[in-house]
């Protein structure tokens, strides 16, 4: 007998306040728990609106229409529930800027979920934030637990932020564009470690780029956006390799060229 999925949406549209059109349109799609989706598709295509909604962080006067069914167990009154944020379902930006408070140190930011959601007392929070620290491959936790953002730097800065996210717990992770503002070689590690913590703990990624290649590193299904459609979804290789889409064809067509090496290994 087939699970229920994580989450199940259904004719999912979102309209900003003030917008003549909606940012993403009529959207069904399933995520199941562990999976690993990634959402790909070029600027103002819908992906960063659907994974917002998602999270529950949609700005104030935001319409939408649809469903979100968790557990499979609809809110009978009619209102989208979401699981709680920051214990349930983490979101990375891609920014850290926009996660981190300057005037905080970074131990008291990776601390802060684990006492609001672990009811863990103070002294037992910065053990753990240092072991997150740890966790996330930072070097010299002990002196980075009191150090400010602006101190270390953007890869680094968006290690710390994962560790804030990942503090209490969660089981849903949503990474958005959060490699993209990197160099070349960052993104490359902070995509790795992406993979290890969702491996490690058991959690669900949800990852938001533009980067195809990124995508196929990481993920085991692909959902493809286009002007705020949903245009293809499925297995991570059936999409690559034999895309349905014209859409899906350009954004391969547009990385792939003589010198590239394949996205997805062929099944011999």
């Amino acid at each position: 007998m087939s699970l229920a999925p994580l989450l199940k949406i259904e004719g999912l549209s979102v309209t900003y306040h003030g917008a003549a059109q909606p940012s993403l349109h009529n959207v069904s799609l399933q995520l199941q728990e562990k999976q690993r989706l990634a959402i790909i598709g070029e600027s103002g295509s819908g992906k960063s609106t659907l994974a917002r909604c998602i999270a529950g962080l949609l700005p104030p006067g935001a319409k939408t229409d649809g469903q979100l069914i968790w557990n499979g167990h609809p809110d009978k009154s009619h209102q989208t529930r979401f699981p709680t944020p920051g214990r349930d379902i983490a979101y990375v930006f891609q920014d850290p800027s926009a996660s981190l408070n300057p005037v905080l140190t970074i131990g008291e930011q990776v601390a802060e979920a684990a006492i609001r959601h672990l009811r863990l007392t103070r002294k037992q929070a910065r053990a753990h934030a240092r072991n997150l620290l740890t966790e996330v491959q930072l070097p010299n936790p002990d002196a980075l637990l009191s150090a400010y953002p602006h101190q270390i730097s953007g890869g680094q800065r968006q290690r710390v932020a994962i560790a804030a996210t990942i503090s209490a717990a969660p089981k849903i992770l949503i990474a958005d564009e959060a490699t993209s503002a990197l160099d070349t070689i960052t993104q490359a590690a902070i995509a790795r470690l992406l993979d290890r913590l969702v491996s490690a703990n058991g959690m669900t990624l949800i990852f938001i780029t533009h980067d195809i290649a990124l995508a196929s590193s990481l993920a085991d299904e692909i959902a493809v956006f286009q002007s705020g459609r949903l245009v293809e979804s499925g297995k991570a290789q059936d999409v690559l390799l034999n895309p349905a889409s014209d859409d899906t064809k350009r954004l391969l067509s547009s990385h792939l060229d003589l010198t590239t090496p394949p996205l997805i290994r062929r099944a011999s």
